[in-house]
Parts: structure tokens; C-alpha cells; sequence
């Protein structure tokens, strides 16, 4: 089985402080999925280093820059935060590939992502583990925008079939506005007044972003934080339960 897993910006880095790498959680997160039960996708977000770069350029998921230094300027950063993330699941025995999303996906010019899984399945089937990350790309009639992890997490995860997908943040789910985690959500309506926006620079929505794409899937998602992450690649279902099929 497959499990798409995406480690939050905030998670691998200190988003207060521009391309700081959280170098002891990513060290951990490492070690948990070198003892994964599953085949894993890792999709890990910008944090403190695509995020400012974006918002200093004035490029977002809708808003884009024909500006090719700019485009450099973003991807450059997320590049150097994927070098930092691939390296430490090497030192942990982990056979990662880094896959940037700039020379694998588009946007059409209605905004939608196109991007084919086929090489990231030939990845997993030859026994590696893909490493993807929030990114620029190519927009029709925009020049370039961002593409969130969360967007590529939706997109890995119809397009490989996976199992389970697990969106490990810096808090342990989605949170009710008693700060309490919310056990099980069905449907954006349940949760829409509990979700505010980030705190910190984020160019790509935030947790109602995450919640509304994660409903989108046909399978079950998780949202945890890092406390559970070996828990959740063990086969529990820690944090919040995000599912749109109530049939299931």
C-alpha cells in the first residue's frame, strides 16, 4: 500500500525566522519514516523558506510573476529546504529521490494543476521514496504561481491510488474553537467557523485550506502532529479523521 504523507512547513522549519530549518523535528521525522509499514510519498511544505520568498514577490496559488528571478528566487529556497529534507532521510536509511514539482507540473490557464504521478510510481515500484515539496510552476496566461503541498497531496494521491494520506502539522488536528481536537470531520460546514487563518507568513491557506482539499479525497486523511507521526505511518489513525465519503 501507499501512503502520501506531507510534513508541514512549520513542521521542518521555524517559520519566524527566514530559511531556519527545524533541524532536530526533521531528524525525528526522518527516523519515523525509515520505520514505515507503507510505501511513502513525502510531500513536505515551504515553512520559513518558500513562504517569504512568495510573499516578497507577490506570487500566491492565484497571483503570478513573469518575472524568472523571481521564479528562481522561491524554487532556489524550496530546493535548499528539499536538500536539507532528502539528506536527513538518507542519514536515517531511507532511499529518497527529491521530485520538484517546476519541472513536473502545470497550471492550466482556469487555474487547475496538472501534474502525472507515472514517474513518481516508477520511483516507488524500483524502491524509492519520493520527495516532493510546495514549489512554483508554470500558469497559463499568469507566467508562474505557487503550488501548495496540500495541492500535491491531493494530486498524489488519486493519481498513485494511495491507501492513506497523513498531513502531520505543529498541532495534534484540527482544533474546535475551545482549542479541543475535533475527532472526525464530513464535511467543511462542520468546521468552517473553527479555522482561522495562519499566524505566520502562508501563501497557501492555512488549516481551512488543508481541510477543504483533504475532503476532496477518496481516501481517508489524517491531520496529526508530529507527536503521532510514527504512530500514524504505523497504521493508527491519530488527530483528526478528515473524510468526505460518509458512506465509508
Amino acid at each position: 500500500m501507499t501512503t502520501v504523507l506531507k510534513l508541514g512547513g512549520s513542521v521542518v522549519t521555524r517559520k519566524e525566522s527566514p530559511e531556519t530549518l527545524d533541524e532536530a523535528a526533521i531528524e525525528e521525522a526522518a527516523a519515523a519514516v525509515a520505520e514505515a509499514r507503507d510505501d511513502v510519498v513525502l510531500v513536505h511544505g515551504g515553512g520559513s523558506f518558500g513562504h517569504h520568498y512568495a510573499d516578497r514577490h507577490g506570487v500566491s496559488t492565484t497571483d503570478g510573476t513573469h518575472d524568472a528571478a523571481a521564479v528562481r528566487d522561491v524554487h532556489g529556497a524550496m530546493t535548499r529546504l528539499n536538500d536539507a529534507v532528502v539528506d536527513a532521510l538518507a542519514r536515517a536509511g531511507v532511499s529518497a529521490l527529491p521530485v520538484h514539482p517546476l519541472s513536473l507540473a502545470h497550471r492550466t490557464a482556469d487555474g487547475d494543476l496538472r501534474m502525472a504521478a507515472e514517474g513518481v510510481a516508477s520511483m516507488l515500484a524500483e524502491g524509492f521514496t519520493p520527495v516532493l515539496h510546495g514549489d512554483v510552476v508554470v500558469h497559463a496566461d499568469a507566467g508562474a504561481t505557487i503550488v501548495s503541498g496540500d495541492e500535491l497531496v491531493v494530486e498524489l494521491a488519486e493519481g498513485l491510488d494511495a491507501a492513506r494520506v497523513g498531513l502531520c502539522s505543529t498541532v495534534p488536528g484540527v482544533l474546535d474553537t475551545d482549542g479541543d481536537v475535533i475527532g472526525r470531520i464530513d464535511a467543511f460546514t462542520e468546521v468552517a467557523d473553527a479555522l482561522g487563518a495562519s499566524d505566520t507568513t502562508d501563501v497557501t491557506g492555512g488549516m481551512a485550506a488543508k481541510v477543504e482539499a483533504l475532503l476532496g479525497l477518496r481516501a481517508p486523511a489524517a491531520v496529526f502532529g508530529p507527536e503521532d507521526l510514527s504512530a500514524f505511518l504505523g497504521g493508527e489513525t491519530p488527530g483528526t479523521v478528515v473524510d468526505g465519503h460518509t458512506d465509508r
